[in-house]
């Protein structure tokens, strides 16, 4: 019986799930960012995966390769459209103990505030 030990590190595949917290930051474009942050929502849209927009940021939820993906096709989109330098900052989890997505972890919490109302 194999075990992961077994295999050489770039055997090992990528979490089957992951739910992403990132925020693209284009430097050198002024105080306002919202166009930017436009587009990237226009792409999160075409790309079929689950996300909300904050005021931070935007979570995305869906394979550790596709969200991986989606982030740096954003960050090859807007090099497209001028931005010559861009940091992000991405906050990735994954579980393998049971299916959980972003908006199921936010509705918990309501749950649990709301009980503590009584």
């Amino acid at each position: 019986m194999s075990t992961s030990e077994d295999q050489p590190l770039t055997n090992l595949p990528t979490p089957p799930a992951c739910v992403a917290d990132f925020c693209l930051i284009p430097l050198g474009m002024g105080a306002s960012v919202s166009k930017e942050v436009a587009e990237v929502q226009r792409l999160l849209k075409k790309s079929g995966l689950n996300y909300s927009m904050h005021s931070a940021g935007t979570t995305v939820e869906g394979s550790w390769d596709d969200v991986m993906k989606v982030i740096g096709q954003c960050h090859s989109m807007l090099h497209e459209r001028g931005v010559v330098r861009i940091q992000s900052d991405i906050r990735v989890g994954s579980r393998t103990d049971k299916k959980q997505g972003f908006r199921d972890k936010v509705e918990k919490v309501e749950m649990l505030l709301k009980e503590g109302e009584n």
